[in-house]
């Protein structure tokens, strides 16, 4: 996802980022069963021509969490790199860095906050994730998964540590985003009363 927002942020032309943001904004537009079932489709079609069987899996589920996550973190990354100074990269690289190492040293840590938010929306999403876990896998089970089959059969007091646990993990990372955002905004904000101070 971050590899994806830095790509679409070197985009010139505005039709082109909106574009490429609107092809990448299906999967959260449409709704999970119907990301499920497509999900599910493709994946048999390509075991069918490639002739593999028992192909719902771990690497299933993984790349259908991927597809759906991916624009939250396009989303969350985005903006931190438009806020980004454009011209940091471009001096690093004067100073002696390649574009690769100026990317790491440079535009990476500016984008820290973004990326830290992305991964616990991603981790958040993915994690209460039921309907497109189970149109996309036969063999591996994630944890709404493994609860849901748990109450098939009776409600035991596992299940209910289980959801504390998980409602705990989803508070925290909560609480973690919006620190990280606050910071963010007001490191953002003290860097640019100080450049209107210098300007004075």
């Amino acid at each position: 996802g971050t590899a994806a927002a830095v790509g679409i942020d070197m985009y010139r032309k505005k039709w082109q980022k909106s574009v490429v943001l609107t092809v990448t904004n299906f999967p959260m537009m449409n709704p999970d069963i119907v990301t499920g079932v497509s999900m599910m489709l493709l994946f048999v079609f390509a075991s069918k021509l490639l002739n593999i069987n028992g192909i719902l899996g771990f690497w299933t589920i993984l790349i259908a969490h991927i597809t759906f996550n991916l624009p939250y973190v396009i989303l969350s990354v985005l903006p931190t790199l438009r806020q980004t100074d454009p011209h940091l990269a471009e001096a690093a690289m004067d100073l002696g860095c390649t574009p690769v190492k100026a990317f790491f040293k440079v535009v990476l840590p500016a984008i820290r906050p973004g990326i830290v938010t992305g991964m616990i929306m991603a981790f958040t999403l993915s994690l209460d994730d039921f309907i497109i876990s189970n149109f996309t896998t036969e063999t591996f089970q994630t944890l709404p998964l493994q609860i849901y089959s748990m109450t098939k059969k009776h409600v035991t007091p596992s299940i209910n540590a289980l959801s504390t646990l998980i409602f705990a993990t989803i508070l925290l990372l909560l609480i973690l985003s919006n620190v990280t955002q606050s910071r963010a905004e007001s490191k953002l904000n003290k860097e640019i009363r100080e450049g209107k101070k210098q300007k004075r």
